[in-house]
């Protein structure tokens, strides 16, 4: 049950198993045709935020524990206090955003909740699971760093050969180009490869460039115009910067992703923005009207406990629970073509609402996939951009693209059923062409952790 409900409000996401239906049918690839049937499930306790953030400082200040760093991450640093005149204006901003929004996020939220509940769900139930979160240190963007030091490919060779299977006939993936060549699974069920040495899970029907910023192209040259852009940019923060978790994308660098190259005509584009006015104003303003998408709505994503409390106070002058997405459509001019599809397009209501148990890695988002498809045509063609992620039938982009796919985020569990054997079909066309992953997988270890 990904999506719990919908309503007039909006929506209630399982985000878990908005995952877990990518892998329902999972074999684990080895070469030589070694290959068994695995159950994989995305592991439980990353959606297990029981407590909002001020009640688990109780309970464990109740508790006699040492509540030192869960209060740093709550309370600013002590400055100097200011009074209320000396406000900055992005304060000013930011508090009256939230006075605009504030009723309908409440009451919204407060429908869905209630209406979620009635189901069975948001009750509070947690899960079995008592290991501690997955810890698995990221190094995919450092080999993106890497990779540039490797020898171009010139356009015409990269045209030709854009995209490439992710596994051959005997089960190899020593083949694969991460870097510059779009890596494709065409089979019709989830995949555990080994890449780079080591293992991720590959969803069915996924394509994806693990790549950054600047070489960007080879997606292009994928020749794929999409019906939807989901994207999730990695805004300048003061907390990232601080704490290093990834590097940070100036507003102007943005304006150069190639969109107009990438979208089909009124393709729907979603971004995730961060709670900064200045960042909503920019997108609003000029990153959408500079690739030429009209603004249609904004969104709100209210993150929520099991229990269906806000995880941070509404009212939070620290933090708030809820993120923002603009949406907007695709409008490259005003041919005859265009228009007509312009006409039959499904309208994208303004501030709906989409509840959820926010996972507890940063930066994962729930899956936009199935709150979109109504807004889509059949067979849309589906890219997400700076993705940590895949999703089933969807193209993929960024350098920590493979980042939750690697197993150490699921479980996996040998069925009952024994070894199975991948279908010769779903490696046809594949090449044995020398990559460049084959000369960075050595280096990985070198990579500082």
């Amino acid at each position: 049950m990904s999506v719990v409900l919908v309503n007039t409000q909006g929506c209630v996401l399982d985000a878990r198993s908005l995952i877990d239906k990518g892998y329902l049918q999972c074999i684990r690839v080895r070469e030589n045709n070694q290959n068994s049937h695995v159950n994989c499930r995305f592991k439980g306790q990353c959606f297990q935020i029981l407590k909002s953030h001020l009640d688990a400082i109780a309970s464990v200040a109740a508790d006699g524990g040492n509540i030192e760093t869960l209060q740093k991450t709550d309370k600013p640093t002590k400055k100097r206090k200011r009074k209320h005149s000396e406000l900055n204006q992005g304060e000013i901003d930011s508090q009256a955003f939230h006075k605009k929004i504030r009723s309908v996020v409440l009451e919204g939220t407060k429908s869905l909740v209630d209406s979620a509940r009635s189901l069975g769900y948001l009750n509070g139930t947690s899960t079995t699971d008592t290991e501690p979160l997955p810890s698995q240190e990221c190094s995919l963007a450092a080999l993106c760093e890497m990779a540039k030091e490797l020898p171009l490919v010139d356009d015409e060779q990269q045209q030709e050969e854009c995209a490439q299977p992710l596994v051959t006939a005997d089960g190899s993936t020593s083949h694969v180009d991460l870097f510059s060549r779009v890596t494709e699974n065409r089979a019709d069920w989830a995949t555990v490869v080994t890449l780079m040495g080591e293992e991720y899970v590959i969803p069915p029907h996924t394509a994806f460039l693990l790549s950054d910023f600047t070489k960007i192209q080879p997606l292009v040259h994928y020749g794929r115009r999409f019906d939807l852009i989901v994207m999730d940019p990695p805004w300048e923060n003061k907390s990232v910067k601080r704490s290093r978790r990834y590097s940070c994308l100036p507003s102007s660098q943005l304006k150069r992703m190639p969109i107009p190259l990438l979208a089909s005509p009124n393709c729907l584009v979603v971004t995730w923005v961060t709670n900064r006015p200045s960042h909503l104003r920019f997108v609003r303003d000029e990153l959408f009207p500079h690739w030429g998408v009209e603004v249609v709505a904004e969104w709100l994503w209210i993150k929520v406990t099991t229990s269906g409390e806000f995880v941070f106070p509404l009212d939070s002058h620290h933090k708030k629970p809820y993120e923002v997405l603009v949406l907007g459509r695709f409008r490259p001019s005003s041919d005859n073509e265009t228009r007509s599809s312009e006409a039959s397009e499904v309208p994208v209501e303004d501030q709906r609402l989409i509840v959820s148990v926010p996972s507890a890695l940063h930066s994962q988002k729930p899956s936009l996939s199935e709150v979109l498809k109504p807004y889509l045509g059949a067979e849309a063609k589906c890219l997400e951009l700076f993705a940590r992620s895949l999703l089933p039938g969807w193209t993929s982009w960024g350098n920590e693209v493979l980042k939750f796919q690697h197993t150490s985020y699921f479980t996996l569990t040998p069925t009952d059923d024994g070894a199975g054997v991948l279908e010769e079909e779903a490696a046809e066309d594949c090449t044995d062409n020398p990559t460049v992953t084959q000369r960075l997988s050595s280096s990985a270890e070198s990579v500082d952790k």
